[in-house]
């Protein structure tokens, strides 16, 4: 398997009239791997994993895996507060050709850390894949303590964390406690190059959709050391990171690539499209990265 490192977008998953896009997913596939994101993970929450049904969410696992052609590992989001239908999913992106699998903490049930444990542990055995573990409190309403994640460690498919806890120091914690090669991403663009800085090894990115050139660049820069080129990125991309938030992800993500590559800004309920006030921050961060007039 390639190096699980470097800028890789969480894609956004294109629809049109209610269904998958897979002309435009295969369209945006090429267009992120040219400008040079170094992996793919679809089926995440900017994927809109939520609302795609199982079927839905092993197509467009397939659909990623078979635009990439090999140039890029692909980790498939296979997250579910339900272990057996994470188990389902890892095993059809493997049997589709995925590299490896982003598995989310279970959300809604919030099991603690007993439950945390007997999860992955259950994925992870049954997995013909190596797991990445994505930690995001802020949505799944249960924190996975870094203590709980070392003992994941141990276990041989399970090989890194997207840290999006929101708290950088959990990056020196996790390296003390799983070893410097336990691989860690980031999750939010805005703490990336303070997380890389600490020992991380990249991140998984929302920016990354619009951005992917200027997110490969700044991740890189800061990944050979070159702090100086990463900040200045960091300031460019700064304003797109907070306005590809300012409504509910990935409204303003998909208006954004509407913007900037045509594609078609449809969501899901719940999420609503962006209102004004977002549009009007995405507009004016888009300039400021002068990425769009």
């Amino acid at each position: 398997m390639p190096p699980i490192t470097g800028s890789i977008p969480a894609l956004v998953t294109p629809f049109r009239d209610g269904r998958v896009d897979a002309a435009a997913l295969a369209e945006l596939v090429d267009w992120q791997i040219a400008e040079g994101s170094s992996g793919l993970v679809p089926c995440g929450t900017t994927g809109e994993s939520a609302t795609l049904s199982i079927a839905e969410h092993d197509e467009v696992v397939a659909l990623t895996v078979r635009a990439a052609r090999g140039r890029v590992p692909v980790i498939a989001g296979c997250g579910s507060n339900d272990t057996a239908v994470a188990i389902h999913h890892v095993e059809r992106a493997a049997a589709a050709g995925a590299d490896a699998a982003l598995v989310v903490c279970p959300y809604y049930n919030r099991p603690g850390q007993r439950g945390l444990l007997a999860h992955f542990r259950a994925v992870a055995d049954a997995s013909p894949l190596p797991l990445l573990v994505y930690n995001i409190p802020g949505r799944t309403g249960i924190d996975m303590a870094s203590e709980t994640l070392a003992e994941l460690a141990d276990h041989p498919r399970i090989i890194g964390v997207k840290e999006s806890t929101g708290d950088i120091n959990r990056v020196s914690e996790i390296r003390a406690l799983c070893g410097p090669d336990f691989l860690i991403l980031s999750g939010n663009d805005y703490m990336t190059l303070g997380i890389i800085a600490h020992g991380g090894h990249g991140a998984i990115s929302v920016t990354a959709n619009v951005a992917p050139a200027l997110n490969a660049a700044q991740v890189k820069a800061a990944l050979d050391g070159d702090f100086a080129a990463a900040l200045a990125l960091q300031d460019r991309l700064w304003p797109l990171h907070q306005a590809l938030f300012t409504d509910p992800s990935p409204g303003p993500v998909k208006y954004a690539l509407a913007r900037v590559r045509g594609m078609s800004a449809e969501v899901r309920l719940p999420i609503p499209e962006p209102g004004p006030a977002a549009r009007a921050a995405v507009d004016s961060a888009l300039a400021h990265a002068g990425i769009a007039p």
